[in-house]
């Protein structure tokens, strides 16, 4: 059995019990996707969205890219949040980082990769806007963690700051983007303390940044 055979046997299985499980799952999802959530997370493959918050195919409208990034000139991540926000009517985007990421941590380390450095030079940049409250920390460990938190952090600034939220909070659509971060060693998310609900909130957040 090849790698792909092994994937569509995988999927058998798993639509078999899902039709058992949940009679009708597939008949009533096949006609409408209502998410609550549109998730922005990292690509990495340890970080399932769906598996690691326990949502069923159609509760969790996803983009994952390298280091969880939402840069305003990728017009991929802001055509999905563009999406989720005026089509599906989500009202919670969620950024969610994890410890333990490659990017983040080729980034911290200064590694060369190739082609990802200039996606990865984001992440530098929001390195050297911290330099002090990094570079403060005894450990590579805790500088490692602290700036995979500092970039969720930014990253839902990011994502305020985008025409579409904008749009939503500015016409009255109920919108709230949270920070989370995803713990692979533990299997854990932990709540960052960072929301935003409206343009004052997000203010707030970039005050508290500039502060440390």
């Amino acid at each position: 059995m090849d790698a792909i055979d092994r994937l569509i046997n995988n999927n058998l299985a798993w639509a078999a019990r899902m039709k058992k499980e949940r009679p009708g799952f597939f008949e009533a999802l096949k006609d409408q996707q209502s998410p609550e959530f549109l998730w922005i997370g990292c690509a990495d493959s340890r970080v399932p969205a769906n598996e690691i918050v326990g949502l069923l195919p159609g509760e969790l409208f996803v983009h994952r890219n390298v280091a969880n990034l939402v840069i305003p000139s990728d017009l991929n991540c802001i055509s999905v949040i563009q999406f989720a926000i005026d089509v599906l009517r989500v009202k919670h985007v969620i950024v969610c980082g994890h410890y333990g990421c490659t990017g983040i941590e080729a980034a911290i380390r200064e590694e060369e990769i190739g082609v990802v450095d200039n996606w990865l030079m984001h992440v530098r940049h929001t390195r050297d806007r911290h330099e002090n409250e990094i570079d403060a920390l005894e450990t590579e460990e805790a500088r490692f963690r602290r700036l995979c938190e500092i970039n969720v952090v930014e990253q839902v600034q990011n994502v305020a700051h985008t025409t579409p939220v904008q749009h939503a909070w500015r016409v009255g659509q109920e919108l709230t983007i949270h920070g989370l971060i995803y713990g692979v060693e533990d299997g854990l998310i932990k709540d960052l303390g960072i929301r935003a609900a409206n343009r004052t909130d997000v203010t707030e957040i970039r005050k508290r940044g500039e502060r440390g």
